[in-house]
């Protein structure tokens, strides 16, 4: 296939771009020539900007468009328009935050998405973000009817991850001692290794198919406890797990899945249970956990000094709340 990538420098669309390598297909990029431009230097890169600098997509056909960073519905239409004359199919990498109800049990792909008052609005916020992912969804499936894949990942992790979400968990276990940990074990997670999302894109486009998959992992249901457990034993760390109820970190204003990633309150467990039995069955496979632990920890670790952790608890404040559950379980 001849694949047109906009981004691929960055984390899953790096991931793309070297599925879509292995797999011998032809693959160019579009971006900014601003993030990691030295990455693939044997691959061609068209040079624009997606919001109004889209003149190097006016000549060229592809297979298949592969949209990893659209955020803002007007820039996403734009290229979807352009490229509707010019692609076989356009895949968008969309979010399962577009789901509009988070109770458990989660979402599946029929389940509605979250609308915005003002349909108008483009600053990407906390608040907003579903939403116009959502209304990405929609210009890009009206741009190309029938021929749009529209991918909704939950919480993408592995090597190359510039958040840190899931990543803290593997650091913060390695270094062993008594580790908050938030809600209770048995609280569900979910996360998907970008390499084997990348390898599902990629396989989806060359069997050409179309639609909304939730795209997510791990294949069998994930609690709270067993990813812990699977980081002390990759890292065969001493780490103790201290269970802190959901009611003292809502007092402490601790905040979910930013300093305590992977986990959410009871309330909005279903965004980490999405149904993703449609992904599975279209050939979805998540490699075993320890590996993306494993990896993961490889890959940041040696990068910790030049580069702190962007998510998880601070080790001071860790301790602080530790000593204030521990005198509050005392009384």
């Amino acid at each position: 296939m001849r694949l047109l990538i906009l981004g691929g420098t960055r984390f899953l669309g790096r991931h793309i771009v070297e599925a879509a390598r292995a797999s011998n297909h032809e693959v160019k990029l579009f971006n900014r020539g601003k993030t990691a431009p030295d990455l693939f230097p044997d691959i061609e890169t068209l040079t624009g900007d997606r919001d109004g600098g889209l003149a190097a997509l006016e000549a060229g056909k592809w297979d298949v468009c592969v949209d990893t960073c659209g955020y803002v519905p007007r820039v996403v239409g734009d290229s979807a328009r352009l490229l509707a004359s010019r692609v076989g199919r356009y895949v968008f990498i969309s979010s399962i935050s577009v789901y509009a109800d988070f109770a458990p049990p989660g979402p599946d792909e029929k389940s509605p998405v979250v609308t915005l008052d003002d349909e108008t609005v483009e600053e990407v916020t906390g608040e907003t973000y579903g939403g116009l992912k959502a209304l990405c969804e929609r210009a890009v499936e009206i741009a190309l009817p029938d021929r749009a894949l529209i991918v909704r990942p939950g919480l993408i992790v592995g090597p190359h991850d510039p958040t840190d979400r899931f990543t803290y968990w593997p650091v913060r276990v390695a270094a062993g001692g008594e580790v908050l940990a938030p809600g209770g074990p048995d609280a569900p997670t979910q996360a998907i290794d970008a390499r084997d999302l990348a390898a599902w894109i990629v396989a989806a486009s060359e069997r050409r198919l179309t639609g909304v998959f939730n795209a997510t992992g791990p294949a069998a249901p994930l609690t709270l406890e067993g990813l812990l457990n699977t980081c002390r034993e990759v890292t065969a760390s001493d780490a103790t797990f201290a269970w802190v109820d959901e009611a003292f970190l809502r007092e402490s204003d601790v905040k979910p899945f930013s300093e305590l990633p992977c986990w959410v309150p009871a309330a909005t467990r279903g965004m980490l249970q999405a149904d993703i039995r449609a992904a599975l069955a279209a050939g979805l496979t998540c490699r075993p956990l320890s590996d993306t632990v494993r990896d993961t920890l490889d890959w940041r670790r040696p990068l910790l000094d030049a580069m702190p952790l962007k998510a998880g608890l601070a080790p001071e404040r860790e301790q602080v709340l530790l000593r204030a559950w521990r005198a509050r379980a005392r009384v």
